[in-house]
């Protein structure tokens, strides 16, 4: 009988036979338990006799059990064909027994202390990841932190900021920068340097970010969560949809804030701590085992359109680039730019050089008389470096 992997020729893969798969395999799995209640049942009817009052009860009897039996067989039947149409349907089963582990410098006292420290009345904190090569004197986190001081009305949010560092020489620069620090340990991971786009470390990286998110909303904290080489120039919480469980930016906007079809960038997400969401988050990192080798942003897109995600009740949104943009769809309108991410874009040295370029323009957009900041054409003049970092990244591959 020949067996081929789903998906195609070569790699590894879940074996259907074609001639037994769908409700080929649902009549071959009744078949067989009908068959085999036959076969135990002969001896109990000729046993018994038919036509005798014990014999009748037998009968009775052995229907019951006939009936029960072809019932789990249909069952198991039906769960196997449905399973081979939607297979990602059933990978909620082991979401609840999901165990995170996480390591923390000295314990979770520190970082409950830390989170109720940053929070807000309602619970709700900023919060980012650091390593050392991020950390470094006039790197992309001095830059982060600028932008807050000359953004409109962005300064206070600074009070509120929970900065993750996930090694030892970027907590000792957070601390000499910023209150709220928090030191994450990861047992035999090595964040300290520079983690090559899709390598084993970036990949571990995201996915370790994911697993912490989860921890915090646990704790019943909502969270805004960015990237560090995110520059915020607005307030972003009057654009926020107040009905929304999850919100996330995107590197393309497609103009319906409610569309699948959006492509969104797990560096800028807005969630509030519910049983949905905390469950919607444990689901997304699961997922990683069903798409090895992708990172969160793109499993999410694989997981977006899962009905165990409609079904659930998670409200997801997809933020407008108009509002909170990057180099993928920079926002064009200076009076509504929330946020401008340095996405689609690779290399440190790259991002630090546009996003410094972003930050004059924006000063001298700052700098403008009322009046005139509403009725000035100003326009970026980025991405620069960024624009071909991809094509470089390629021909140094």
């Amino acid at each position: 009988m020949n067996k081929s992997p789903v998906g195609g020729e070569g790699g590894g893969g879940v074996f259907h036979d074609p001639e037994v798969d769908g409700n080929g395999k649902a009549n071959t799995i009744i078949n067989n338990t009908t068959s085999s209640i036959d076969q135990n049942m002969k001896p109990i009817i000729s046993s018994g006799g038919i036509g005798s009052g014990s014999g009748l009860v037998t009968m009775k009897k052995m229907n019951i059990v006939r009936m029960t039996l072809l019932f789990v067989g249909m069952t198991v039947a039906c769960f196997i064909f449905y399973n081979s149409v939607f297979p990602s349907r059933f990978l909620s089963i082991s979401l609840y027994d999901y165990t995170g582990t996480t390591y923390s410098q000295g314990n979770d006292h520190l970082l409950d202390a830390v989170l109720k420290n940053a929070s807000m009345k309602d619970r709700t904190i900023l919060v980012t990841t650091l390593n050392d090569a991020w950390a470094e004197p006039n790197s992309i986190f001095d830059l982060f932190l600028e932008s807050f001081h000359i953004g409109s009305n962005t300064k206070w949010l600074l009070n509120h900021l929970v900065v993750i560092c996930l090694d030892q020489k970027a907590y000792a620069r957070c601390l000499a920068l910023h209150p709220h620090c928090y030191e994450l340990y990861t047992q035999g991971a090595n964040f300290t340097s520079e983690a090559s786009f899709m390598s084993s470390d970036y990949l571990q990286m995201m996915w370790r970010r994911i697993q912490f998110m989860s921890k915090i909303l646990e704790r019943g904290y909502n969270f805004v969560f960015t990237d560090t080489d995110i520059m915020w120039l607005r307030n972003p919480f009057p654009r926020f949809y107040p009905d929304a469980d999850f919100q996330i930016a995107c590197d393309f906007f497609l103009g319906d804030s409610y569309s699948i079809r959006n492509l969104p960038n797990g560096g800028f997400t807005y969630v509030k701590s519910s049983k949905r969401t905390i469950w919607f988050y444990k689901f997304w990192y699961f997922s990683r085992k069903a798409y090895p080798k992708m990172h969160d942003q793109d499993v999410l897109n694989k997981i977006k359109s899962d009905r165990l995600i409609s079904d659930s009740g998670l409200k997801m949104r997809f933020l407008d680039t108009q509002y909170f943009g990057g180099f993928c769809q920079p926002s064009k309108d200076f009076n509504k730019v929330c946020t401008m991410h340095a996405n689609c874009c690779v290399g440190l040295d790259n991002k630090v050089n546009d996003l410094r370029i972003l930050l004059q323009v924006w000063r001298k957009f700052m700098a403008l008389p009322p009046n005139a900041a509403t009725t000035a054409r100003t326009s970026w003049t980025v991405p620069r470096n960024c624009s071909t970092s991809f094509q470089r990244l390629g021909k140094h591959s």
